[in-house]
């Protein structure tokens, strides 16, 4: 059973990560900078300093200039004002999204809302292993009024050929939203490098991240935008970050999020190459354990602590739960759709059945995974298969 005051072994990394002390110092430092950061007296302008060093040190990973760095309260918030803020300001006569089926909920959801506003969606099929279909979505590109896809796939682990859709967008002139959310920490990332010689307001022009999957405080993210995006603002009240997201900015925050970047981005390969380790553990153990569980997503072209399963037979709800009692937490998915029961959404564009799509877990790990973890996993998941598939009731009669 679970000890008292919180979670043995923690294994979703992916939905969220641990707060860095390091950022966690960072927020607490920056939290006794007294001032608003748009004010022009002596206090504003030591937060104003204070908030362009952190937008700064953010650009400098994240390979962008510094005007690019939009701070936001997360990757939902990001990712909403490139979709509606592209759509709105798109060329007349231009309404068709391009969206592949297998997207996070935050660009789903936001391109559903934008088909009642007129707009029109040109999905983009996925391959079994959620991987992108390039030349499908090349395909769908001329005329669209914009595009946008994942990176890394949130809950398959499959990473995406980033530079062949960018290339492919700039080659259509037609403007490209990327959701580096699971990426970031994971994935080289360089706007710069991204967009290339891409046209002005074409290929790449926005790019979301989020503060909290790489041990930065829930709250703070930022969206990269082009100089030359023609994006429309949602929030409207004042002219800070070029007047495309308006409101007092959390300096706090964005100074803890450059923190997490910075040692993020030089922990990365070492990192990487450790999870990938205790990831492959973990899978050829559940593997000899429940020969049954099969991986999904890319074998090879995926997050390195990413391990989606599916577990014939059984409900991955019960499967999470009997997990959660032995004191290890894993996810069925997307942790913005947790507590729904309703299939993934990614494994049926997968052209798997709604049956396989409600017998998968994911496993993910990060900084603070030990091999005690996957000890502990690998000690309970054949029982709780067992329970959760029914395969065990005549034993436990």
């Amino acid at each position: 059973m679970r000890e008292s005051g919180g979670m043995q072994h923690y294994l979703d990394h992916a939905a969220t990560t641990p707060l860095r002390p390091e950022a966690r110092g960072a927020w607490l430092a920056a939290s006794e900078t007294v001032g608003n950061a748009s004010s022009t007296h002596g206090a504003g302008q030591d937060a104003r300093r204070l908030l362009e060093e952190s937008r700064e040190r953010a650009a400098a990973v994240l390979g962008c200039d510094p005007i690019e760095v939009v701070f936001t309260s997360g990757g939902t918030e990001s990712i909403n004002l490139a979709v509606q803020g592209l759509w709105h300001a798109r060329a007349a006569g231009t309404d068709a999204i391009v969206m592949p089926d297998a997207e996070h909920h935050a660009t789903v959801d936001t391109v559903e809302a934008l088909l009642a506003d007129g707009a029109i969606l040109r999905p983009v099929p996925v391959r079994p292993t959620a991987a992108i279909d390039a030349s499908a979505f090349a395909a769908r590109l001329p005329g669209a009024a914009l595009a946008t896809a994942l990176i890394a796939n949130n809950e398959a682990g499959t990473i995406n050929d980033a530079p062949a859709l960018a290339s492919a967008a700039a080659a259509a002139r037609v403007p490209l939203h990327l959701d580096a959310v699971s990426a970031l920490g994971h994935v080289p990332l360089s706007f710069r490098g991204l967009r290339g010689d891409a046209p002005d307001a074409a290929g790449l022009v926005a790019m979301s991240v989020a503060g909290h999957k790489i041990g930065a405080p829930v709250g703070v993210g930022a969206l990269v935008t082009a100089r030359t995006a023609r994006l429309a603002a949602m929030l409207r009240g004042g002219a800070q970050q070029r007047g495309l997201r308006a409101g007092t900015q959390d300096v706090a925050g964005a100074a803890a999020f450059a923190v997490a970047l910075e040692l993020a981005e030089a922990e990365r390969e070492a990192e990487n190459s450790r999870l990938q380790t205790m990831r492959d553990r973990l899978v050829d153990g559940i593997r000899q354990r429940v020969p049954q569980a099969e991986l999904l997503g890319d074998p090879r072209e995926r997050l390195p602590g990413n391990a989606h399963l599916l577990f014939p037979g059984a409900v991955g709800e019960s499967l999470l739960f009997l997990l959660d009692m032995a004191g290890i937490a894993v996810s069925t998915g997307s942790a913005c759709q947790a507590g729904v029961a309703e299939p993934s959404h990614v494994v049926m564009a997968m052209g798997r059945s709604e049956q396989d799509a409600r017998s998968v877990l994911r496993f993910s790990l990060g900084r603070t995974s030990s091999d005690d973890d996957i000890d502990a996993v690998l000690a309970a998941i054949a029982d709780a298969y067992s329970r959760a598939s029914g395969s065990g009731s005549a034993e436990r009669s």
